[in-house]
């Protein structure tokens, strides 16, 4: 069996950063620390660190007081930053810097003048913390439709704004029904669209052309994995999701000459490793890696994590 590797796969540079605050803090501080809400979304990874000393919550009132707790790479809303303020914990924040970037143009929307218009998912962590960085009037809107169901009128002086883990391609309907609505909106470049997630897609295209099946290693739970499989399906080729090896059912493979493989943006690439060797338990694999992009971004650590082996 042949198998073609995604590039570029698996890890961007802001889950990188946000897996080493949490090592260099167990580190720094010795275990436990605290971190709210899953780092990333990966259950393979979670447990790594929960082996090392960290302790997982959902909400802060779960944290003993002056912890050392982390926030998520999806970053969380200014009540939660003045609850943790408020408790004297020691904070060290992984938020994503296009996260972070994406809050601060929310917030510079705002205070123009302007309703904010976030696009996303609903329920998604990134989106709950992002509505809860920007003073004023966010509204949230998930696809066309919602557009349509603003209840703005047409002069209404708005802004968009996007969950970094959408892709220039996910948002480029919503935004154009946006500017066909409103006669006064502003947006970000869509270069300010996370970088990592429009790579991964623009790889998984490129790759359905030359695969009979798709396996896109990631979590159920992760929204960029998700797309992924979407993806590769809107391409015509059989695409599942699966988070390991363990996962993999060979009915999947059965009859495919070339798989194709790739990994969400919290996806390990030891995961990737796994998933290849279920495919080797039913024979040879000749394993190639496409060409693509090499990404070389790098996220600065907080200054007090600096130096500080993973």
């Amino acid at each position: 069996m042949r198998v073609v590797l995604a590039q570029p796969r698996g890890f961007c540079a802001g889950v990188v950063r946000a897996i080493e605050i949490v090592e260099r803090s167990l580190e720094r501080h010795g275990a436990p620390v605290y971190v709210r809400h899953e780092i990333v979304h990966n259950k393979h990874v979670v447990q790594g660190l929960r082996d090392q000393g960290a302790v997982f919550v959902e909400e802060l009132d779960q944290v003993p007081n002056d912890a050392v707790t982390i926030f998520s790479a999806h970053g969380v809303s200014r009540t939660v930053e003045g609850d943790a303020r408020a408790r004297g914990l020691h904070v060290l924040d992984a938020t994503c810097p296009l996260v972070a970037k994406v809050h601060v143009q929310g917030r510079q929307y705002a205070a123009s003048g302007r309703t904010v218009i976030l696009i996303g998912h609903a329920g998604h962590p990134e989106v709950e913390g992002t509505m809860g960085q920007i003073d004023g009037r966010v509204l949230l809107v998930q696809d066309e439709a919602g557009v349509a169901a603003l209840d703005l009128p047409v002069d209404a002086p708005v802004a968009y704004v996007t969950q970094t883990t959408l892709s220039v391609d996910d948002t480029r309907g919503i935004i154009a029904a946006l500017e066909r609505r409103f006669s006064d909106i502003v947006g970000p470049d869509v270069r300010d669209i996370c970088y990592a997630t429009q790579n991964r897609q623009r790889a998984v295209r490129e790759l359905c052309k030359q695969v009979d099946v798709l396996l896109i290693v990631g979590a159920a739970n992760s929204s960029n994995s998700n797309r992924l499989r979407e993806i590769g399906a809107e391409c015509g080729v059989p695409s599942y999701l699966l988070a390991s090896g363990n996962e993999f059912d060979a009915s999947w493979v059965l009859g495919a000459a070339t798989v194709g493989i790739t990994a969400g943006a919290s996806a390990p690439e030891a995961m990737v490793e796994h998933v290849i060797n279920a495919l080797r338990r039913l024979g040879p694999v000749d394993i190639t890696t496409m060409d693509g992009l090499v990404e070389r971004v790098e996220f600065r650590l907080p200054a007090e994590l600096a130096g500080i082996p993973a």
